[in-house]
């Protein structure tokens, strides 16, 4: 049991709290996810590559794309946007590919409007201590910037009832298992599944 068609998985969580490290090894770990390519209207930076990194186009083109509704999300961030393409993500899913999307919440919230059907998870700090520490123990904030990000991280958790699971990330191999979990229980949904429940039976 389990259905062929790919999961949208969603991955968000405040600063510090460690979803970039957990969605690597779960990458590195699992060959039928992809990883969601964004497109955006920045310029490429050195050693980065269309269609890996980022899908490169012109701002014309990007807003083309937003009136013709191809985007499951988009944010403008100063003078350039970014967006999710749909069409990237429902081909990998037709072929069975679950997608990985790590994306902000703001965005992940977007994405929920617009596609109901995506498993979306929070990753959680062992506490707000250990993630103020984590954001210092980076090194590459200055002091006002570290308490910003601790103040947003605060009021960006208590979203996290708008989501499926929440994954606490105290030690990244569990968190991933953790992930792995959901992934399998969310293909094994009658709902997910009826119609070929009913072909066979």
């Amino acid at each position: 049991m389990g259905s062929n068609k790919g999961l949208l998985i969603v991955v968000s969580g405040p600063s510090g709290a460690g979803k970039g490290t957990i969605c690597k090894e779960l990458l590195k770990n699992n060959s039928k996810i992809n990883v969601s390519v964004s497109t955006t209207t920045r310029l490429p930076r050195v050693g980065e590559k269309d269609g890996i990194n980022y899908f490169f186009i012109n701002k014309n083109k990007f807003e083309n794309m937003i009136n013709n509704d191809e985007f499951l999300e988009y944010a403008k961030v100063y003078d350039n946007y970014y967006g999710t393409p749909k069409e990237y993500v429902i081909e990998n899913m037709e072929n069975g590919k679950d997608v990985l999307l790590e994306i902000d919440i703001v965005g992940a919230l977007q994405v929920k409007e617009r596609f109901k059907d995506a498993v979306f998870i929070f990753i959680l700090p062992p506490s707000l201590e250990e993630l103020k520490s984590r954001i210092v123990g980076r090194g590459t904030e200055s002091v006002s910037d570290i308490e910003k990000r601790y103040g947003s991280a605060v009021s960006e958790i208590k979203q996290v009832i708008k989501y499926d699971y929440a994954v606490v990330n105290d030690d990244v191999p569990t968190a991933v298992e953790d992930i792995e979990s959901i992934i399998k229980a969310e293909k094994c949904k009658v709902l997910r599944n009826y119609e070929e429940i009913l072909s066979k039976f």
